[in-house]
């Protein structure tokens, strides 16, 4: 079936950045306020909107108040193709891994109601957003 036909679904292009501190990994418990996955743990996320680089450094300001300067990119992995039956959308995820540099505090937006530094193998006992296991799988471990 051709991508605009009718029926199909539609394809959003968002990044996924996971910072790592303490070789832990921050997640970020999603609001009642967003549009999509709401009480899901996810990472930093958000719609490119710029060219994905910049826009994971974008998303990582406005959801934790880090700056460009606070983190440094490990590694940009492949990305994640994720079918949402329920929504009809297939989200393309470009996933990110940032380090966190210095001890400066996460302060989260509207977009989350609580955050967590675990352990990355912890992972799967989160009722996480879709794919966010096999986009860590993408950057993580190094």
């Amino acid at each position: 079936m051709a991508p605009d036909a009718p029926g199909s679904p539609q394809v959003k292009h968002i990044v996924t950045c996971f910072l790592q501190q303490n070789f832990r990994i921050l997640l970020l418990k999603r609001s009642q306020h967003v549009s999509t996955f709401k009480g899901k743990w996810a990472a930093v996320s958000g719609y490119i909107e710029a060219g994905s680089d910049r826009q994971s450094l974008v998303e990582i300001e406005e959801e934790t108040g880090l700056l460009p300067t606070d983190v440094m990119l490990i590694k940009k992995g492949d990305t994640v193709e994720v079918e949402d039956i329920q929504s009809r959308v297939r989200w393309v995820v470009h996933p990110y891994l940032y380090k966190v540099i210095g001890d400066k505090p996460v302060r989260i937006d509207w977009e989350h109601d609580e955050f967590q530094w675990i352990e990355p193998n912890k992972l799967g006992s989160f009722e996480t957003v879709l794919g966010l296991a096999e986009a860590l799988s993408r950057v993580y471990p190094v």
